[in-house]
C-alpha cells in the first residue's frame, strides 16, 4: 500500500490491490502497541507518541509505500532507544509479509486447481488414486492445499515450515498433519470375528468366502474414509482361509444331501446331514475338511448308518469329498476375482479416490491358505 499527500497531511492510503481507502492511524498505533508487549511493555500512550512521530516523518513524503512506513517505525523506535521493541517489530513484520505472500501464493494453487487440466498441473496429478479433473477430486485438493497452508502458518515451527518449503526436509501427508495417522494395517480376523461396524451401520460376521471377499473391501473403503494413506492386509492368506473353511463346510453338507437323496430318492437328507453335522460339532469338535477329515468322516458313517446302507454311504461320502473341494476351489476364486475387481474401481473420500491399498499373501501353508493365495494370483492375472 501506499500513502497519498493532501493539504500537507497523510489521508488516504492506496493498497495493493489498488483500492483507496482512508489512512487510520490506530493501524500503526497497534502495531507498535503488538511489539512493545513482545517486550513486556505495555503502554498505549507511549505507542501514541511514537505514531506520531512516525507519521511526522511520513508527511515530509509526497508519496510512501507500505516499506517506507514500515521502514520509519523501526528507525523511530530505534531513535527512542527500543532497540528490542524494533527487532520485534522487524519479526511481526516479516511474519505478515509470509502470510501475506502464502496467501497470495493458495489463490494462485487455487486457480490452477480450477482451470488447468491434470496434465498440465503437477498439483492435481500429486496423488496417483485421485483423478484431480473430476469435481470431487478438485474439491479434495482445494482442502488439501488449504490445509498444508494453515499448517505451515499457524501449526508447525516456523523453522520447520521453512526447511519443509525448502526442501531441506519433507513432512508427509501434511494436509492430514492433525487429523488423523496415516497408513495403516487391517487385521481382518480380529475385525470378522462377531461382526463389525462401519460407522453407518453393523455387518454381522461372514460365513462364506464370497462374503469374506466383499467385506475386506468394505473394511478397506470404510477405512480410508475414516484415515488417511494406504490400507493393508498383511496376513491375506490367513484371514481368509477361515473363510474357505465355512465355505467347504456348507458345501459340503449340502453335497452330502444331495447325493443320499439320488441315492435313496429320501426327501428328508438333508435335515438328517445337518442334525448329524451338529450332533458331531458339539460331541467331538470336528468338521469336514479341505484335505479330508477321516475322524470325521468315520464319526459320520457311524451315525448314518441308521438311516442308510454301508454301500450308500461311502459312496456318497467319496463323491462329497471330490465335489466340495472342486466347489470350493470355483467358489474362491470367483471370491478372489470380485475381489481384485473392487479393490481396483470403488471409489472412497468423497468418491473421489480409488483406495490405496495392499494385501500380503503366501505364507499360509494350510490347504485353505494355498487356495486363497492361488486363486488370488490366477484372478490377477486374469
Amino acid at each position: 500500500m501506499q500513502l497519498t499527500k493532501n493539504g500537507g497531511f497523510m489521508r488516504q492510503i492506496v493498497k495493493r490491490d489498488g483500492r483507496v481507502v482512508d489512512f487510520d492511524e490506530e493501524k500503526i498505533v497497534n502495531a507498535i502497541l503488538k511489539a512493545m508487549q513482545a517486550t513486556k511493555i505495555n503502554d498505549k500512550s507511549q505507542a501514541e507518541l511514537l505514531a506520531e512521530q512516525v507519521i511526522e516523518h511520513l508527511n515530509k513524503m509526497d508519496k510512501a509505500t507500505v516499506e517506507d512506513i514500515q521502514d520509519t517505525v523501526e528507525t523511530v523506535l530505534i531513535e527512542n532507544g527500543l532497540v528490542r521493541t524494533a527487532k520485534e517489530f522487524i519479526l511481526y513484520r516479516a511474519e505478515r509479509s509470509r502470510i501475506r505472500e502464502s496467501n497470495t501464493r493458495l489463490m494462485k494453487t487455487f486457480e490452477d486447481l480450477t482451470f488447468k487440466p491434470a496434465k498440465d498441473n503437477d498439483v492435481k496429478r500429486e496423488n496417483a488414486n485421485i483423478n484431480g479433473d473430476t469435481a470431487m477430486g478438485t474439491m479434495l485438493k482445494y482442502g488439501s492445499e488449504g490445509a498444508k497452508m494453515f499448517y505451515e502458518l499457524c501449526v508447525l515451527n516456523p523453522e520447520h515450515a521453512a526447511k519443509h518449503k525448502s526442501g531441506d526436509i519433507h513432512i508427509h501427508d501434511l494436509d492430514f498433519l492433525t487429523l488423523t495417522t496415516t497408513c495403516c494395517q487391517l487385521d481382518l480376523d480380529k475385525l470378522f470375528t462377531g461382526g463389525f461396524s462401519t460407522g453407518n451401520g453393523f455387518l454381522r460376521e461372514p460365513n462364506d468366502i464370497s462374503s469374506y471377499s466383499s467385506l475386506t473391501c468394505i473394511a478397506i473403503q470404510s477405512n480410508q474414509n475414516d484415515q488417511h494413506g494406504g490400507q493393508s492386509i498383511p496376513k491375506f492368506d490367513y484371514d481368509l482361509s477361515k473363510g474357505v473353511k465355512k465355505t467347504f463346510v456348507r458345501l459340503y453338507k449340502d453335497n452330502l444331501s444331495k447325493a443320499l437323496e439320488i441315492e435313496t430318492e429320501r426327501t428328508d437328507t438333508k435335515e438328517i446331514v445337518n442334525k448329524i453335522h451338529n450332533d458331531i460339532v458339539k460331541e467331538n469338535n470336528e468338521k469336514p475338511s479341505l484335505v479330508a477329515n477321516i475322524s470325521y468322516k468315520k464319526l459320520e458313517a457311524e451315525k448314518l448308518k441308521e438311516f442308510f446302507s454301508d454301500a450308500e454311504i461311502v459312496k456318497a461320502q467319496n463323491f462329497t469329498q471330490s465335489r466340495s473341494e472342486k466347489e470350493t476351489d470355483r467358489a474362491t476364486y470367483q471370491a478372489m476375482e470380485a475381489l481384485v475387481h473392487n479393490l481396483n474401481t470403488m471409489h472412497s473420500r468423497a468418491g473421489a479416490q480409488i483406495p490405496f491399498s495392499s494385501i500380503n499373501y503366501g505364507t499360509d501353508i494350510s490347504p485353505e491358505g494355498r487356495m486363497v493365495s492361488k486363486n488370488v494370483m490366477l484372478a490377477t492375472e486374469a
